[in-house]
């Protein structure tokens, strides 16, 4: 599940997790897919199901990025793949005259 998007994540560098919840109460299948540059502060849920000849069907695609509260909701995986390229594609433009050091995460300032 969700080839393109790990074909996406690896060839701009994004760390990711997947982890796999089957909530008790709904047929619906659950798919939670973390990834960032540094840190895995990005989302994405799938919510799916089987059809009755046992192949998956997405229901939907909630994609939160940087802790957001209201999602951007997708229905394929090719819509979700465009606007992370757009997206992705406007940040480097936003942030290419700035110095690299601006964009590593700071651990500990404390320590040294």
């Amino acid at each position: 599940m969700l080839n393109k998007t790990k074909v996406f994540m690896r060839k701009y560098d994004l760390r990711y997790k997947k982890e796999y919840i089957r909530p008790m109460m709904t047929p619906q299948h659950v798919y939670v897919f973390t990834f960032g540059k540094h840190e895995l502060n990005n989302r994405v849920i799938i919510r799916y199901s089987h059809t009755w000849t046992g192949r998956l069907k997405i229901n939907e695609i909630d994609l939160r990025l940087h802790k957001q509260l209201n999602p951007r909701i997708f229905k394929t995986e090719a819509q979700l793949v465009d606007y992370l390229e757009r997206h992705l594609e406007s940040n480097i433009l936003k942030y290419a005259d700035e110095p690299a050091e601006y964009h590593v995460p700071s651990s500990n300032a404390s320590e040294g």
